[in-house]
């Protein structure tokens, strides 16, 4: 049984229903701290810090491998440092506690482009880099990062992480992240409206279709043991673009479409991270490769996006 933490996120819903179409219904368990309207799947009521829940929600349903999703995004995460800390890493922690108690098979935890900072270089930063995040959300997946790493090198948990850029998908919407405009660009430009961006114009970010994303997160865990050679996160990579480079590709279908450019705390944030990523580890060690860029995207989006 595969148990999903966190499946309510942008993330979480799509990987749920994408582990079901892989391994069946009745074989992945989803969990989060509220109930989706009309969920009529296997679902279980979960706060990843109440460790005895946790333990018992593993054990009654002999889960093996946990895809660990449960966590508060960047820009939330500003606005309740101490939370945000507790929630991202104790609550890492007490699934790798409990990962190796159960002997779990695999475990995977997603990282993110926030663990990088000004130490890094910022056009194709390499896998391998100084981390100085500037956000607790980009502090505490770095430090998740190191813990993965401890916990496979300790006691041999198959521990497998990705740091993932800005994710873009029509099945959800976001929910606190500093990407979250280009998701939110597609429904103002369906709906008619003008959109007000909260990033600079020109501030280019590495972003990732959800397909890609999905794609590189259950070929990450289905490979070979022996090809996962880094334990912490590997790089992964598919596309950069900034708010009008985007905006301009939407303009080739909807011509009137309308963005202005209000900047708010997101940018600051948004400036601490690096414009591209170099992913050739993950390319190289279990065949990693991305199959949307820009224009591809924005014409799935708009063809798929329901208002």
């Amino acid at each position: 049984m595969i148990l999903v933490t966190g499946a309510n996120g942008q993330i979480g819903q799509v990987l749920t229903k994408r582990l079901r179409q892989l391994h069946g219904a009745d074989n992945v368990l989803a969990s989060d701290i509220t109930k989706l309207d009309n969920y009529t799947e296997k679902f279980e009521f979960l706060d990843i810090l109440n460790k005895h829940r946790l333990n018992e929600v593993i054990g009654d349903h002999k889960i093996t491998q946990v895809y660990h999703l449960a966590a508060i995004l960047s820009a939330s995460g500003e606005w309740n440092p101490k939370k945000t800390w507790n929630v991202n890493l104790n609550g890492l922690l007490t699934m790798l506690t409990l990962a190796v108690d159960h002997k779990l098979e695999k475990v995977f935890f997603p990282s993110t482009i926030a663990v990088f900072g000004n130490t890094t270089p910022r056009i194709n930063t390499p896998q391998h880099v100084p981390l100085l995040p500037e956000t607790v959300y980009g502090m505490s997946k770095a430090t998740g990062e190191n813990w993965c790493n401890y916990f496979n090198k300790r006691y041999d948990l198959d521990v497998r992480s990705l740091r993932y850029p800005g994710i873009i998908g029509y099945q959800s919407l976001p929910g606190g992240g500093t990407t979250d405009y280009a998701v939110e660009i597609f429904y103002a430009a369906l709906r008619g409206e003008e959109y007000t961006c909260f990033l600079n114009e020109d501030t280019r970010l590495p972003m990732m279709y959800m397909a890609d994303a999905l794609r590189g997160t259950t070929d990450l865990m289905e490979a070979p043991k022996e090809s996962i050679q880094i334990r912490s996160s590997y790089n992964l990579a598919a596309m950069s673009f900034s708010p009008i480079e985007i905006t301009r590709e939407i303009q080739k279908h909807i011509p009137d479409f309308k963005v202005k450019f209000e900047p708010d705390f997101r940018q600051e944030i948004a400036s601490s991270w690096t414009e591209s990523i170099d992913d050739s580890f993950a390319r190289s060690h279990w065949g990693w490769n991305h199959e949307y860029d820009l224009e591809k995207m924005v014409k799935d989006m708009l063809e798929n996006v329901t208002i």
